[in-house]
């Protein structure tokens, strides 16, 4: 494909054998030489670096200050976004008319304005969506000259701190704008492999440079997408347009913890998003169907699109898988997907039908290993 857009570090990944594949409209590298195994527990047992220049920065700025960007925002997410302190981020979820997901994002206050981090394939939609949507006295402007970049792993600190002393006083969802040697960086402790870490963001122009020197710093790898998935997915992390979209919840998609009380029925600030009919009954009533951690019990993973049902020889399917693979950390398959309310509960056993058999599968708790953030 021709048209595919290139991060800041193309180049970069090709000089170090990255495959490149097209992925949410960019040229992106799913695994270097090592090979997704290999990438995936250098992560878990040191650092990785990653690539996430794809990803769409954006901020919000509003004539009524902070407070006004703040409640504007909350006209379109279910989260406290007037809550968030400065120097701190938290999840968020855009949801539509009908209490679906059009997309989940990263929100930080920076102290005089918002700033968002959201999804590839969604970030243009999202944009056109807050420019429509929220009113005059914002103004929403994607950041395209910087570069984001993610290290994760329990030496992450350890290595950005050579870089950045500052990064070592920070905690879990912190964001922080801090001088480099007369140059703002843009860095957060957190990420999406369960690991503790940071996600970094610098002006483009010296995006190689920097990861040239992370890259060379003994207990870092470059990372593709290959194990960026299969970290994610042992996190128990959703992956958007798979785990969850427009048709589901967050309360059927177990992402309910994002959604602090003062937006539920009778918070102060309750409902006013959109959706909120559906998703605060939800909320009060229960949802039908719930997204689950799910444990084959054989050695075959199951992907994405496995039919569920209720027993061996049932003939209604009452789920689908929405992401599986192998857990390189736990050494064995692992998966997640939705499944009715009734079936949700830890321990339950029920089938998957996996090449025209019919295989035992537990449902159980995520993440299938345990986090390690730095709070």
């Amino acid at each position: 494909m021709t048209d595919l857009q290139r991060t800041p570090l193309y180049d970069f990944h090709v000089a170090h054998g990255g495959k490149m594949v097209p992925f949410a409209g960019y040229d992106m590298p799913v695994q270097y030489p090592a090979g997704v195994m290999k990438e995936h527990l250098q992560t878990r047992t040191s650092a990785g670096l990653f690539d996430v220049s794809h990803m769409g920065q954006v901020e919000l700025k509003s004539s009524q200050g902070l407070e006004g960007a703040m409640l504007a925002l909350e006209t379109l997410v279910p989260v406290s976004v007037a809550g968030l302190k400065a120097d701190r981020q938290r999840y968020g979820i855009f949801t539509n008319d009908t209490g679906g997901i059009l997309d989940d994002l990263m929100i930080a206050n920076t102290g005089d304005h918002l700033f968002l981090v959201v999804n590839a394939a969604c970030k243009a939609q999202d944009i056109a969506h807050m420019q429509a949507n929220l009113p005059d006295h914002v103004t929403v402007t994607e950041i395209t000259d910087r570069a984001l970049l993610a290290l994760q792993g329990p030496k992450a600190e350890d290595a950005l701190a050579r870089l950045v002393p500052h990064v070592t006083s920070m905690r879990f969802m912190d964001s922080h704008r801090v001088d480099v040697n007369g140059v703002e960086w843009w860095i957060s402790r957190s990420g999406y492999t369960g690991e503790d870490g940071f996600e970094i963001s610098i002006p483009a122009d010296i995006a190689t440079d920097v990861a040239a020197q992370l890259e060379a710093m003994d207990e870092v790898e470059l990372i593709g997408l290959g194990a960026r998935d299969s970290l994610r997915l042992e996190a128990g992390l959703c992956l958007y347009g798979h785990d969850i979209d427009t048709t589901t919840s967050p309360v059927q998609g177990n992402i309910a913890w994002a959604i602090q009380g003062i937006r539920k029925t009778g918070g102060a600030r309750a409902g006013g998003f959109p959706g909120a009919d559906r998703i605060l009954s939800e909320f009060d009533n229960g949802a039908d169907k719930l997204r689950v951690g799910l444990l084959p019990q054989g050695r075959a993973p199951m992907r994405e699109g496995t039919p569920l049902f209720a027993t061996v020889d049932s003939t209604d399917q009452i789920g689908a898988i929405t992401s599986g693979g192998f857990g390189p950390s736990v050494e064995r398959p692992i998966a997640m997907g939705y499944v009715p309310t009734k079936f949700s509960q830890d321990g339950t056993e029920i089938f998957a039908e996996l090449r025209g058999k019919r295989l035992p599968v537990t449902v159980a708790p995520m993440p299938f290993r345990p986090s390690t953030y730095k709070r």
